[in-house]
């Protein structure tokens, strides 16, 4: 995914006074955490479709020792477009141990559902990467290796004498929109200060700043007729959306957009509609999405799209006159966010991937990521990676070493080091 890089050279903050522990003590158990990984991985669970993988995270915290008070499910899927079986999974911490009762609560997250393609996968190992032994799936590690690290964290800090307030989220419906973090029960998260999610690439990538992105559910009507008898007295509605795409793509506003300065894209992604060769077309729904770091530039992009569309259906008529029509109807999925400079979780960020071994990179991703939301909803929030390569491909694989150091760092981030 595209990105831009500021590079890092502040010192962290002293949020917390430092640990009675040393680094060393803060290894994580990487054997169950890579046991956690393949088995987290193998469970079907594509968006709406949470509730093995919360099922599953849930039996693990309590063999770890949680109590079933301490774990709960909101209602997010109540409030989604999408419906689906299960809210997000939320499991919290008080503080334990000296100095760490008036320490601002922390937040770590990751999204449990996965694409479609990496639903009924079945992973391997094959020497410093996991990936599908089918052909014909994609792995799932976006995102389920970030659950499987903040699971892990969650029960090493079960097993620990000192650690700041913690909340564990596992949201739903990431891959269709961001619908588990923008329709969060924000009152049952503990007022938590500060928060890391985990799903990305490197795991010394943190991601700082997303881009915005709006997508629209656009009809073209047109008028059904005879294909081979009276051709000229329909309307093509595919006819009208070809023009459309190839007028959009033609000026510049299809796919990266680059214009005085400004950046952004868009994308024509589906396109549905007729039944036989033989009848005109009368009916064709499209998707189509818009994105730009700057919300006045993505709305020229889709002020361009909603022209297209208009001018293709004016050109396209019948033989009597008659003309298709086009219904464009938009939302904003996820509004841009860019955290400040010497915002407190980027620099605790830095400081435990320092410390985990890692180099720091901050980044500005061209995608969606649940901490738009949660950074909207006055959480700020870092986003690092996990070990993914490929993600929402068949060739996904995840990188072990990498998934390794965002145990680590994760585990540097729950105990407060």
């Amino acid at each position: 995914m595209p990105k831009s890089v500021v590079p890092t050279k502040r010192k962290p903050p002293n949020i917390a006074p430092p640990s009675s522990s040393s680094s060393s003590s803060a290894e994580p158990d990487l054997t169950r955490a890579m046991n956690l990984l393949m088995a987290l991985l193998a469970i079907e669970g594509g968006s709406c479709q949470e509730t093995a993988v919360a099922e599953f995270i849930t039996k693990q915290l309590r063999r770890g020792g949680a109590s079933a008070a301490s774990i709960r499910h909101d209602s997010a899927h109540r409030r989604s477009p999408f419906g689906g079986a299960i809210g997000n999974l939320i499991f919290k911490l008080p503080a334990r141990g000296p100095g760490m009762v008036d320490q601002p609560r922390r937040l770590l997250m990751a999204h449990m559902d996965t694409v479609p393609i990496c639903v009924g996968t079945r992973p391997v190992r094959r020497g410093r990467q996991i990936v599908s032994a089918l052909k014909d799936r994609g792995l799932g590690a976006d995102d389920r290796s970030g659950v499987a690290v903040v699971l892990g964290a969650a029960l090493e800090v079960l097993k620990r004498k000192r650690h700041p307030p913690l909340t564990f989220l596992f949201t739903v419906q990431e891959e269709i929109g961001l619908y588990g973090a923008r329709c969060a029960s924000v009152g049952l998260l503990g007022r938590p200060r500060y928060a890391f999610n985990f799903d990305g690439g490197p795991a010394s990538k943190m991601s700082i700043g997303a881009t915005g992105g709006y997508r629209m559910d656009i009809t073209v009507e047109g008028l059904a007729s005879h294909a081979g008898g009276a051709p000229e007295q329909g309307i093509s509605a595919i006819a009208i959306a070809s023009l459309a795409v190839a007028d959009l793509t033609r000026n510049g506003w299809h796919g990266l957009i680059e214009r005085d300065g400004r950046r952004g894209t868009s994308n024509v992604g589906v396109i549905q509609g007729g039944a036989a060769t033989n009848v005109v077309c009368d009916r064709v729904e499209i998707k189509a999405e818009a994105r730009s770091h700057d919300p006045k530039f993505r709305q020229q992009i889709i002020d361009a799209i909603h022209a297209a569309f208009d001018h293709a259906a004016a050109e396209v008529a019948s033989a009597t006159g008659q003309r298709g029509r086009v219904k464009i109807e938009g939302r904003l999925d996820y509004e841009a966010f860019r955290l400040g400079d010497d915002e407190p979780c980027v620099l605790m960020a830095e400081a435990a991937i320092r410390d985990a071994g890692g180099q720091p990179l901050r980044a500005i991703s061209n995608g969606g990521l649940d901490a738009n939301w949660l950074s909207a909803r006055g959480i700020p929030t870092v986003t690092l990676g996990a070990g993914q390569l490929g993600q929402h491909t068949l060739g996904e694989a995840l990188d072990v070493a990498e998934f390794e150091l965002a145990c680590r760092i994760a585990l540097r981030l729950a105990t407060g080091l």
